[in-house]
């Protein structure tokens, strides 16, 4: 029994370090967008009227469309924040869901939202998204399944 139990918390202990790096690759990516929305406010009340006239309501328009930009931008990391807080990395799991963690004779896979490849206790694992074509393949499928992607063959090794 207190072998189960330790290897749980060993379990426990590498679902929680991947969702810290995911979290921190988040909190990365919103305060460099942060940093580009404040000097874009900085820059549109910097703009002044020129007598260029037609070059400066087409810089305005430029400003503009990278405030929308970077406002979508703002709305999909709010998303992703969304998507992590319904993540329950206590539970273990039989079939891949949101939150599982997959290993397969390709790779090892988070599946959390796409942050890219991770290190976490000299492994690798790539943090990638419900929607992403190989979470696709992996979804709803149990240890020793198979399934293809880009012509590869593999098989599901473990799930946590």
């Amino acid at each position: 029994m207190f072998k189960l139990i330790e290897l749980m918390g060993v379990v426990m202990l590498l679902k929680q370090e991947l969702f810290q790096k995911v979290t921190q690759h988040l909190n990365d990516k919103l305060l460099v967008l942060q940093g580009v929305i404040k000097d874009q406010k900085i820059n549109l009340e910097s703009e002044t009227k020129s007598s260029a006239g037609d070059k400066h309501e087409t810089g305005r328009a430029m400003m503009q469309l990278e405030r929308e930009n970077t406002g979508k931008q703002l709305a999909e990391i709010q998303s992703q924040f969304q998507i992590l807080n319904r993540l329950q990395v206590q539970h273990t799991h039989t079939k891949v869901i949101l939150g599982s963690i997959v290993f397969t004779t390709l790779n090892n896979y988070f599946i959390s939202v796409g942050s890219g490849l991770l290190k976490v206790r000299d492994q690798e694992f790539y943090a990638i998204s419900m929607n992403s074509p190989m979470a696709q393949q992996l979804l709803g499928k149990s240890k020793n399944d198979k399934a293809v992607i880009n012509g590869r063959k593999f098989v599901i090794t473990k799930i946590i």
